[in-house]
């Protein structure tokens, strides 16, 4: 019978005698790049951006979120190094500030991930819904979510690599249909489909600005998930911090582009007001005037597939946190179990599926709306979580130097750049805590709410691990050592608790 805080045994020995992972850095790039979702985010926040951000500036905005991005980026590989590419934010965060906070990062991520997964899946089965109505098929979100989910379920039970595989082609077509979009704008328009008062001082920074970082900084969600899939990877301290740059670059550049064609395409003094009087039809809209029927009807079924892609992604990214969690002892130990055949963990595997049913489950047995909310809710929730954790994780490279004071640092690798990337993200969740009712488009107060639930679970990770301390220095003392590949103290053992008196405590 599996129990919480079961004798782990330590990450070095098991690594040696691992068989090699199957992923290499095209594979990661697929997953987390999916788990971005492009083409959701393209229909579903650059309008939101044009709309209520700076209108004509949002290009730039993407442009500047993606610098940062990449600061933060440069920083993360240090840990990435560190902890062999696994353990995500969890192994991060033991190893730049300490035990304690690494509970609470992990039992949030633990929750981020779970909510953004599951408002994910209300977002499948309604949008799934609206396509098939649009041509003439009649079937309920709960049927369309449930399809998905089963999906999901039987994907991410299987080996990893198989998922990589079907996110490719999915995201592949996602990226298609927008590069075809662009490339037609491009050959009516010519040059003036580029206008560079998109990116002039006075548009860029003009009213809205803080609202279109907010929405450019969430489109990024999930680039981060790299640092979970290191056990899987065949060269973890190469691929992942190649596949993390690599997201960053193609996801900035891709949303920059697109946002700028679509500002070429409706017109720099309109888009705002078109953006606003079209919402989540707009690129719809264009795909139809540039594309024809076809591109438009390509759009609409590829915003269902890439929603599936994404609901994938951060399914395999919260399965990876509970298997951690649960090898550390955090949670129960069955949930890291490792498939013999599939090497994936298929009990945290089946443990989120059925807790997704459930919630989704929940909503609809309820009469609740799956996206008003179901998904505005969760997916806000969600969002928010992993944008802290972002900025934790840049804060935990800086306690890197701070934790090693006779240590060398690189200047830029372990200073500046997790600096700049910790300052750019602290800022984005100032931009989200502040404007949390337009992110999740209700004006609830039950949802407004939501973001204290996250304080609540760091505050309860925070208890557990000084609870651990006290009462368990052993088990204490083993949290987050299992991932670290070049640690500054002797490695931990799994000791006897009544034989550890003298465990130095962090």
């Amino acid at each position: 019978m599996s129990k919480i805080g079961s004798p782990p045994t330590d990450r070095r020995t098991v690594a040696v005698t691992a068989p090699p992972g199957r992923l290499d850095t095209r594979h990661i790039l697929f997953l987390i790049v999916a788990a971005a979702a492009p083409l959701s985010a393209m229909v579903g926040t650059v309008p939101l951006a044009f709309a209520f951000g700076n209108g004509a500036g949002v290009p730039a905005a993407f442009l500047f979120a993606g610098v940062t991005l990449l600061c933060f980026s440069v920083g993360y590989a240090v840990s990435v190094r560190r902890t062999g590419g696994s353990g995500g934010f969890y192994a991060s965060v033991a190893d730049g500030l300490g035990r304690p906070p690494a509970v609470a990062a992990g039992f949030v991520a633990l929750l981020a991930y779970n909510c953004a997964t599951i408002g994910l899946a209300g977002a499948l089965g309604y949008f799934t819904q609206l396509v098939l109505a649009a041509h003439g098929f009649t079937v309920s979100w709960q049927w369309c979510a449930a399809v998905g989910l089963l999906a999901v379920a039987v994907l991410g039970y299987r080996e990893i690599a198989l998922s990589a595989r079907v996110l490719a082609l999915l995201m592949l077509g996602e990226i298609g249909v927008l590069a075809a979009l662009d490339v037609a704008i491009l050959v009516r328009h010519g040059l003036s489909a580029l206008p560079t008062a998109s990116f002039s001082p006075h548009t860029a920074t003009g009213p809205g600005l803080g609202v279109a970082l907010m929405f450019a900084f969430v489109s990024f969600i999930g680039f981060e998930s790299a640092a979970l899939y290191g056990k899987e990877a065949r060269d973890p301290q190469r691929s992942v911090p190649r596949a993390t740059y690599a997201a960053v670059v193609l996801i900035a550049g891709f949303y920059a582009l697109t946002s700028w064609l679509a500002v070429g395409a409706v017109g720099t003094g309109k888009v705002r007001e078109v953006a606003t009087r079209q919402m989540g039809d707009l690129f719809f809209v264009l795909g139809d005037d540039f594309l024809g029927k076809a591109g438009s009807t390509g759009l609409q079924i590829l915003l269902c597939t890439s929603l599936f892609a994404a609901t994938l992604a951060l399914h395999s990214a919260a399965n990876r946190y509970a298997q951690v969690l649960a090898e550390d002892g955090l949670l129960p130990a069955s949930l890291g179990a490792e498939h013999p055949r599939h090497r994936s963990p298929h009990r945290a595997s089946v443990a989120q599926s059925v807790l997704t049913a459930l919630v989704v489950g929940g909503f609809a047995v309820a009469g609740l709306d799956p996206y008003a909310d179901l998904t505005t809710s969760m997916l806000g929730l969600g969002t928010l979580g992993i944008v802290v954790l972002q900025a934790l994780a840049a804060l935990s490279v800086l306690g890197l130097r701070l934790r090693r004071p006779g240590g060398r640092a690189h200047w830029w690798r372990e200073l500046v750049a997790p600096l700049l990337g910790f300052a750019g993200l602290a800022v984005s969740v100032w931009l989200v805590v502040g404007n949390f009712d337009m992110l999740t488009g209700s004006p609830d107060p039950l949802i407004a709410r939501l973001p204290w639930l996250l304080v609540a679970v760091a505050a309860l990770g925070l208890g557990y691990a000084a609870w651990l301390r006290a009462a368990r220095p052993g088990r204490y003392r083993l949290l987050g050592t299992r991932h670290l590949t070049t640690s500054d103290e002797p490695p931990a053992t799994a000791v006897p608790t009544s034989g550890v008196r003298h465990a130095r405590s962090q």
